[in-house]
């Protein structure tokens, strides 16, 4: 999060019979201030920094948004008494639509404003618009102007460029275009779920720039057992060597399974797909949360996971369940005595990420079938107990 407070007085705009009752406060020592330019960003990777403006008028949407550190609000030119009302009882900095800009209570542009229907209105008015450091755009038809017509359009310029959204899946588009995505959002919305719902998805952001803290495990057993129902995990993102996904037959202990994206004499790479296990497993997914292997479909997110521990968010594009035969490996950290197991199926290209060695090229998979008692693989150590996928205060047994 990002709060610029530069020292300034305020003052709101004068509307004459609308602010006999308004409870003046005089920001102008030193001790208290209120922004000219109020920028909370949330934070998605230490080199990308998202704006988020509000534009509403539902007061349950904007008790929402304030909590969660997000006070630049948006109200029609005619709506200053909304403005008023509000910012006598939370900290808030709004902004007034007006003649295709948006201006603080000084009557100072901070923003240009157009509402587009077209790839050439696009056009127009990133020319026409030259001198504005940040640019909000209300595309009237997104779907037919995608998110990556605006980023490139505004991409090498110094313009911050905010997209107008109606619900959490629309701003993460625009958040996410080309990689890089828009300077931010304006979410337009009466409902105070999609305030909630946006910030999960930067706090589920958020994890990728947190290193998973992975343990070293020693192999202590290893058996082939009979046939069970295996899952294998087709998400929509290409794996490296040394990634994989987080899986375990206790959510106390999950260990990193390697993707298929090593060449073998077997099969052609797969670096797609991670062969996770049996549908009872438990599986890492954002939030900190696991689910079953079973319960992952289309559409659903995982936490794919490298030998430093760095992670990241991937789609599910498609899961596939097929009777194969199963082979149980256990494992033990050093100066423990709880036993880690994971059942997977019993084939060469199916493996356990190994340990890294400094950054010589090594291995980064022992296969299932070539696992020993004495091997060390790497297991990701959290709390065992869970409610719905969430880690519990709970006494809990798993054997």
């Amino acid at each position: 999060m990002a709060l610029v407070f530069p020292s300034v007085s305020v003052s709101f705009p004068k509307v004459p019979g609308k602010w006999k009752n308004w409870r003046y406060v005089d920001f102008s020592n030193k001790e208290r201030t209120f922004p000219r330019v109020a920028t909370m960003c949330a934070s998605t990777s230490s080199k990308s920094k998202k704006i988020v403006w509000i534009w509403t008028e539902n007061k349950h949407v904007m008790t929402a948004a304030v909590e969660r550190g997000w006070n630049t609000f948006i109200f029609p030119s005619h709506r200053q008494d909304l403005a008023l009302e509000w910012s006598s009882i939370a900290l808030i900095y709004p902004l007034f639509i007006e003649e295709g800009r948006l201006i603080d209570h000084d009557n100072q542009r901070v923003a240009a404003f157009a509402e587009i229907s077209s790839p050439q209105q696009l056009e127009q008015f990133q020319i026409s618009e030259e001198l504005a450091d940040k640019v909000v755009v209300n595309l009237l038809d997104w779907q037919v102007i995608p998110a990556e017509n605006i980023v490139a359009a505004f991409q090498g310029t110094q313009k911050t460029v905010l997209a107008v959204s109606k619900t959490q899946s629309e701003a993460q588009v625009f958040l996410e275009a080309l990689e890089h995505g828009l300077g931010g959002v304006v979410m337009k919305v009466e409902d105070f779920g999609a305030v909630l719902e946006l910030k999960g998805y930067f706090d589920r952001r958020r994890e990728v720039d947190s290193l998973l803290n992975l343990t070293k495990a020693k192999i202590t057993h290893v058996q082939t057992t009979g046939m069970g129902d295996r899952v294998c995990v087709d998400i929509c993102s290409l794996m490296r060597p040394g990634e994989g996904l987080l899986v375990g037959s206790f959510a106390r202990g999950l260990f990193l399974v390697h993707s298929e994206c090593l060449e073998s004499d077997y099969i052609s790479s797969r670096p797609f797909r991670v062969n996770a296990g049996p549908v009872h497993a438990y599986v890492a997914v954002p939030g900190g949360k696991t689910s079953y292997l079973s319960e992952l479909k289309s559409g659903k997110e995982v936490i794919v996971v490298n030998q430093r521990g760095m992670q990241r968010t991937a789609i599910v594009g498609r899961v596939k369940v097929e009777t194969r035969p199963l082979i149980l490996v256990e494992a033990k950290v050093e100066s423990e005595n709880e036993s880690y197991s994971i059942l997977m199926q019993n084939a060469e290209t199916v493996g356990l990420v190994s340990l890294l060695h400094g950054e010589e090229h090594q291995q980064t998979a022992i296969p299932v079938t070539s696992l020993r008692v004495g091997d060390e693989v790497l297991l990701l150590e959290q709390g065992g107990a869970r409610h719905t996928g969430i880690e519990i205060e709970e006494f809990i047994v798993e054997k």
